[in-house]
């Protein structure tokens, strides 16, 4: 047998020898002890379902609403998830959208007009006025508290939205009988601010979803004091102004850096109520909301109980411009004398300069106040009141009783009423220029004059007749009859165009009734009509502006050309139609509007059925009218123009010129006056007699020099025509 290679493995096993030559012992076999394990637990039977207890009815409702409830549960988590994913989405789409924040400070959408009174002071303002950028840092601290405890007093701690905010909100509209998203909507400041830039015009419904992600955006993009310096400088204040910095020069003239406890918390209630707590509307409401704020600042712990107190009893008081309503009816007539094109179609800020002077407004206003005091309580006739120099700058303008306000109707420029007897200066102005003199007689006496609608014949006021009188009686008593005659006399037509000429430019009816003011004008261009007899017969154009400059130019880009005038009446005639005014003053109808040693000269009017009553007179220095009725033509009663418009003439006339030299007007004073009627002696008839027949001679030469005047006139227009008119080289 060959020997087992070293080292290698044998590939079979070896073999055994399975034969043994000594049998082997039948091995008993062991049995081994069991190994102990732990007992086996016998296994469980399976349970027999446990049989439902109780009634059938119950156990259904009960897994009914288990049901519903894993429903609503499901359903509520899916809604969550899904509104979260929303919410995020339109969050992160709005915060891409969001601008810088200078670029939402001012978002006006019309420029501003400031107006300078003739001192270059600002009296009033137009448009949407923005005073300036301020920021949470510059504001005074009581407006930023103000605002806060106001609109959002957990602003500072929330991330744009106010979840106790909006259940308060919902308490409050439920309680006062409200649906929940009626009425109070618990919105913060910033959701207010998404509001304002980005959703004010949508339902309100719409407008709350699309607040929230905005709200919660503005909050991750801009910094708390960033959001109140944009609420800042967009909120709107009532009266045009829109920032703090604009409403705090509009009520109080000075900055929105400087206002007191009480002035900041009078700024923070026109939030809610611009219009309504207003105090240039109602000084009384608007300070009643500022103590309620002042009220929560204190709560809060902005002010201490001695400075609430303070601001209390010491309330917000408006500055004098916005006290006195400055300039309302005259701002008003300006704005609508300016190029349409640059006040409202331009986006720019604009600055006015003007003719008002505030100390003669204010003299209107006292003196319009004064005399309608007299008036029965609750008592709503109206009256209007025009001052202006003698070239037809206006300086003041009350539009009506109780008219502060921008944009009320103006009764010293729209209201179109009858002249009446205030219309009489026309007639003897042209009368005198055609050759009568203030010494012409006239007799008074039955006047039938024929018409297209048959006979018309004017009636005197007192229904009386005088005989032979001279104009300037007839004026200065307001004659009717001759007046009419006079009229007839000279020419309808000629009176219509020395009217106009003087400045009327309403259709004046060619009648017999144009002589006792059939027509009708407005008070302004009566009174600026006026300001020509004074010009000794030059015509004066009514204006109030003088330039108008565009913000930050250096150049105004219109001025007030100075209009020279028409020459309309000589200056003879002039003269004495101002004499012939003078005695309405010292002796007349006007007598109420004397004014002492001033020398002034006017005249009354009062209409048919005495619905208009005026009177319109000048000094050296000013030009006044004044005009009172009722809006919708109603009969005044006991109201005539020589009773209060006479006295509000001479009451303003009197603080106008508070502090002025006498100045003498320029007038033809007669050295020896000729007698009237009522300065005659009937018991000298020669002296009547020489009176009559003087005067007689008088008007027949009047009568031939108006002839020969006219005849030279018809032959030079004959010439003309036959041979061309000469050119003036």
């Amino acid at each position: 047998m060959a020997d087992k290679p070293k080292g290698r493995t044998p590939l079979v096993a070896p073999k055994r020898n399975f034969t043994d030559p000594k049998p082997k012992a039948k091995p008993r076999v062991k049995t081994a002890k069991p190994t102990r394990k732990a007992p086996r637990k016998a296994a469980r039977k399976p349970r027999a379902a446990k049989k439902p207890s109780g009634n059938i009815v119950v156990r259904l409702i009960v897994g009914f609403f288990k049901s519903i409830l894993r429903i609503v549960w499901w359903t509520f988590a899916t809604v969550t998830i899904i509104g979260g994913v929303v919410l995020g989405t339109a969050i992160f789409i709005d915060f891409g959208q969001l601008p810088e924040v200078a670029e939402v400070i001012d978002d006006r959408q019309k420029g501003s007009v400031t107006m300078l009174d003739a001192n270059g002071d600002a009296f009033a303002w137009r448009g949407d006025q923005f005073g300036g950028q301020v920021t949470a840092e510059t504001v005074s601290p009581h407006l930023k508290n103000a605002i806060i405890a106001t609109e959002d007093k957990r602003f500072y701690s929330h991330i744009g939205i106010s979840p106790r905010g909006i259940l308060g909100a919902v308490r409050i509209n439920m309680s006062a009988g409200r649906k929940p998203w009626e009425g109070n909507g618990g919105s913060t400041i910033t959701q207010q601010l998404a509001k304002d830039i980005y959703y004010k015009d949508l339902p309100s419904k719409e407008r709350k979803l699309k607040e929230l992600p905005m709200a919660i955006a503005m909050e991750l993009k801009y910094t708390k004091d960033e959001i109140l310096t944009i609420y800042f400088n967009r909120a709107f204040l009532g009266s045009g102004a829109f920032g703090f910095e604009a409403a705090s020069q509009r009520y109080f003239g000075k900055s929105a850096r400087e206002v007191s406890p009480a002035e900041a918390a009078m700024l923070a209630g026109l939030l809610k109520a611009p219009s309504a707590a207003n105090p240039i509307r109602n000084l009384d409401r608007a300070q009643a909301r500022a103590n309620l704020i002042v009220g929560l600042m204190e709560d809060q712990g902005y002010l201490s109980q001695q400075q609430a107190t303070d601001a209390r009893e010491n309330p917000a008081q408006l500055s004098q411009v916005a006290a006195d309503k400055a300039g309302g009816a005259f701002a008003d007539w300006v704005m609508g004398a300016a190029p349409e094109f640059i006040i409202k179609d331009a986006n720019a800020d604009v600055i006015i300069e003007t003719t008002f002077d505030q100390r003669i407004q204010r003299a209107a206003e006292e003196a319009f106040d004064v005399i309608f005091q007299k008036l029965k309580d609750g008592s709503d006739v109206q009256g209007a009141i025009v001052v202006m120099s003698r070239d037809g700058a206006v300086r003041a303008m009350v539009g009506g009783r109780n008219t502060g306000l921008a944009g009320t109707f103006n009764r010293a420029t729209q209201a179109l009423r009858q002249t009446g007897s205030a219309f009489k200066p026309f007639v003897y102005a042209a009368a005198l220029e055609s050759g009568f003199r203030y010494d012409s007689v006239v007799v008074d006496e039955p006047v039938s004059i024929s018409t297209s609608s048959g006979e018309w014949q004017p009636k005197n006021y007192n229904r009386r007749y005088e005989g032979e009188v001279d104009l300037t009686y007839a004026l200065k008593k307001s004659i009717n009859t001759v007046a009419v005659k006079v009229s007839e006399e000279t020419g309808r037509e000629r009176v219509r165009a020395l009217a106009a000429d003087f400045g009327i430019t309403t259709e004046i009816p060619l009648v017999p009734a144009m002589a006792l003011g059939a027509g009708e004008s407005t008070l302004l261009e009566m009174t600026g009509a006026y300001a020509g007899f004074l010009n000794q017969g030059v015509s004066a154009k009514p204006y109030g502006l003088t330039s108008l400059t565009m913000q930050g130019d250096s150049e105004p880009l219109l001025r007030h050309e100075a209009d020279q005038g028409l020459r309309v009446i000589n200056p003879e005639a002039a003269s004495q139609l101002t004499y012939m005014m003078n005695q309405v003053v010292e002796s007349g109808t006007g007598r109420r509007a004397n004014l002492g040693e001033r020398q002034s000269a006017g005249k009354t009017g009062t209409t048919q059925g005495a619905r208009d009553a005026w009177f319109i007179g000048f000094t050296a220095d000013y030009v006044a009218g004044v005009w009172m009725g009722y809006d919708d033509n109603r009969r005044l009663s006991g109201v005539t123009g020589g009773g209060l418009p006479a006295e509000i003439w001479r009451e303003t006339m009197v603080r106008v010129h508070d502090g002025l030299p006498l100045t003498p007007l320029k007038m033809d004073v007669p050295v020896s006056v000729p007698q009237s009627l009522d300065q005659t002696d009937p018991s000298n008839p020669i002296d009547q007699a020489f009176q009559r027949l003087e005067n007689e001679i008088k008007r027949i030469e009047q009568k031939a020099k108006r002839d020969r005047q006219e005849n030279s006139q018809d032959i030079r227009s004959i010439f003309e025509k036959l041979f061309g008119k000469k050119n003036a080289n």
